[in-house]
């Protein structure tokens, strides 16, 4: 999940300030961690603490307001401040910006002995959204994430491919999987080039309008680093954007301990204590 951290804190300064560019520097000195990096955390420590609906809402509730001034949409705000448990039926790209750490608990090798996809992962993923994105949209956007990061640890990790031949040394496979998949399940229309996109692409905070861009920009990336230039290059809600390609990147193609580094640089230590014992939880299960 240091992924979807990092692609926020780098998109962090270009949400309000779009660039249409992938030239820019990787991080800045006043780059900072937003409520995607916030609630990422929170669903990890919901899902270590039992990930049942309570422990999600409880996460939520706790991580929110430990940092109410991280950037949240006006209904997440009130529902954070409030004593509800209740959805409110939204459906933006909140579900899907804070979802990876749902897809890392998925068993790849459960799935390449079976040929059955793990189900836990993706009931955890759909309840880590409908606690408060109830609306369909939210919940696909958060579901295709995170089958899109499985599915890159799968694939990339050399788990599966034709006849039980690895397809890890061919990406371009790997991502017309992943591609297929997403546009089969999801019916999202990955068809578009980044460069079609951009021009006419703004603000949006909807999963709709979001996960499917987000995709695109790590289907059309070499690296880790490329897959976050390219989605702060749409412009739009360039933090949430960024850590939804950074989500499903890290699984591809892991994250280079530089730029882990300077990830960890901008944490405060309550949340790298969750991801300490994140890492420890899932231990070696890429």
């Amino acid at each position: 999940m240091l992924g979807a951290i990092t692609g926020d804190i780098i998109g962090s300064v270009y949400e309000w300030h779009n660039i249409k560019t992938k030239d820019f520097p990787l991080f800045r000195k006043d780059c900072f961690f937003t409520d995607d990096s916030v609630m990422t955390i929170a669903v990890a420590e919901a899902i270590m603490n039992g990930g049942e609906r309570d422990d999600f809402i409880n996460a939520m509730k706790k991580f929110g307001r430990m940092y109410p001034d991280a950037g949240y949409g006006g209904r997440f705000s009130h529902w954070l401040r409030s004593d509800t448990k209740e959805p409110y039926n939204s459906f933006g790209n909140g579900s899907a910006m804070r979802v990876s750490p749902c897809g890392w608990i998925m068993d790849c090798g459960f799935c390449a002995r079976t040929g059955m996809w793990p189900s836990n992962g993706r009931e955890i993923a759909k309840l880590s959204a409908e606690v408060t994105h109830n609306h369909p949209e939210g919940i696909k956007g958060a579901m295709a994430t995170a089958d899109a990061i499985f599915m890159c640890r799968y694939y990339f990790g050399g788990y599966c491919g034709d006849y039980g031949s690895p397809i890890n040394d061919d990406p371009e496979e790997c991502k017309r999987r992943i591609k297929k998949h997403i546009e089969s399940e999801y019916r999202y229309d990955l068809s578009r080039t980044l460069d079609e996109i951009r021009p006419s692409y703004r603000f949006n905070e909807t999963c709709q309008d979001t996960v499917p861009q987000a995709i695109i920009a790590f289907l059309e990336s070499t690296d880790f680093e490329d897959a976050i230039r390219n989605a702060i290059s749409l412009g739009g809600d360039s933090d949430t954007l960024a850590a939804i390609t950074g989500s499903i990147a890290e699984a591809a193609y892991g994250i280079p301990d530089e730029i882990k580094e300077q990830t960890w640089s901008f944490l405060d230590e309550p949340l790298k204590d969750v991801l300490r014992r994140w890492k420890k939880f899932i231990g070696d299960r890429k």
